[in-house]
């Protein structure tokens, strides 16, 4: 038995997101993606943690239902304080089982000073390991999760404020971490060389700003779809597979400074250093370049062995996972146009209520499926994308890559 979950999301509370993330929306797009389970977000903003209490149905098992969705309690704080005598900006993803956990932690964070009504994403004058030492405190069931943990600004690996280590980072609380989001600019294959995420899950979730982000990363868990389920596939590594982007595709995969639109690989930064050739300032040191500096990341990726079905597999048996280029993303190529555009719009709700969601399309449908439903132009743009047959020009420095299926296409308009 498996289940897809994706446990990274924000609502219409969280800075800079959708005013389109409401309960009802989500529960028709998860359907739309193929999820089986969705993270809330954003249980500490009082607003939205009462929509949550009105609307959510428990079920047994510990989670939540509505309009035939399952959901998680989650959500996701940034941890801004000083440790080593350096600045630390950490975001950490935290579920729980109730309501009940979710509002004595509330009322502790609100009795510390945290102003929770500000930000569904809100920012605690704490560090990472005493936040979870007191959720863990509050409740024993909660799961910490350490998010996007390269990137350079919060992450928890991140060059600008992060640290060399888990342990550094959680201290005593390190063991209790029994899992890590990789990210949208980082894979699976990337991780598997760093020697402290041997026996850790790496999971992957889409940190969705807007309803259409949602499951461009998924986590495929394997166990019964519930709490106890859940937590027991993240503590023991029970990842069926990840659907990732294509990591280069993520806005700080490269190093580079965006002002003087310079854009840097590791071998570039040997070669010329990390201050920005243009100006001079710091470069913002990307996620491939702290990777390779955490690791010996040939060694990872030598060990990642594509088959015939997309998956890229590990000879030493970590969770296998797959590169995909979003459904609308492969739709608005092949016709010019945005992703926005009415005319993407419609051809992706065709093509993913003909095969019962975009996880399946993407990940699973048969060629011939696939041409049935959508053509076979873009059948074959989904063929190619599983596949890796992509030409990717890398992100940097909170500038997305940008992923082309059909190298010759005129550009979207």
């Amino acid at each position: 038995m498996s289940f897809a979950a994706d446990l990274h999301l924000h609502s219409r509370y969280a800075y800079a997101c959708s005013k389109n993330l409401s309960l009802e929306n989500m529960a028709t797009w998860a359907k739309l993606k193929g999820l089986d389970l969705l993270a809330t977000g954003d249980f500490t903003h009082p607003m939205w943690r009462q929509e949550l209490r009105q609307k959510l149905e428990m079920v047994s098992g510990g989670l939540f239902v509505f309009q035939g969705v399952r959901f998680v309690l989650g959500t996701e704080v940034s941890c801004v304080y000083s440790q080593g005598g350096r600045a630390r900006r950490v975001h950490v993803l935290l579920l729980a089982p109730d309501f009940a956990t979710v509002d004595r932690l509330c009322l502790a964070l609100g009795e510390g000073g945290s102003k929770l009504e500000g930000d569904g994403r809100p920012t605690l004058r704490m560090s990472a390991r005493d936040f979870t030492a007191m959720a863990l405190e509050i409740n024993p069931e909660c799961i910490v999760i350490p998010a996007h943990v390269w990137t350079p600004w919060y992450g928890m690996f991140g060059s600008k404020s992060g640290f060399d280590s888990l342990e550094e980072c959680f201290l005593d609380m390190a063991p209790r971490i029994r899992a890590v989001e990789t990210g949208l600019s980082s894979d699976p294959a990337m991780n598997w060389a760093i020697p402290e995420l041997e026996d850790r899950a790496i999971v992957s979730f889409s940190d969705a700003h807007s309803l259409p982000k949602m499951g461009r990363e998924v986590t495929v868990f394997e166990g019964d779809l519930s709490y106890p389920g859940l937590a027991q596939a993240l503590a023991t590594n029970g990842v069926a597979y990840t659907v990732e982007f294509y990591p280069e595709e993520g806005k700080y995969h490269y190093s580079g400074h965006r002002k003087c639109g310079v854009r840097l690989s590791p071998e570039d930064i040997r070669r010329m250093g990390t201050r920005c050739p243009s100006c001079g300032r710091p470069l913002t040191l990307g996620v491939l370049h702290q990777i390779r500096q955490a690791s010996c990341l040939s060694a990872g990726m030598s060990d990642a062995l594509i088959d015939g079905d997309g998956f890229i597999r590990s000879a030493r048996g970590r969770p296998p996972f797959m590169r995909l280029v979003p459904l609308l993303e492969i739709i608005a190529e092949n016709l010019g146009r945005g992703t926005a555009s009415k005319g993407v719009q419609q051809e992706y709700l065709h093509v993913v209520r003909e095969l019962g969601g975009e996880l399946r399309v993407l990940a699973h449908a048969g060629a011939a499926d696939l041409e049935a439903a959508a053509g076979e132009r873009i059948a074959q743009g989904i063929l190619k994308a599983r596949l890796g047959d992509v030409t990717v020009e890398p992100g940097y420095d909170g500038v997305y890559g940008t992923v082309r299926v059909w190298p010759d296409a005129p550009p979207t308009r």
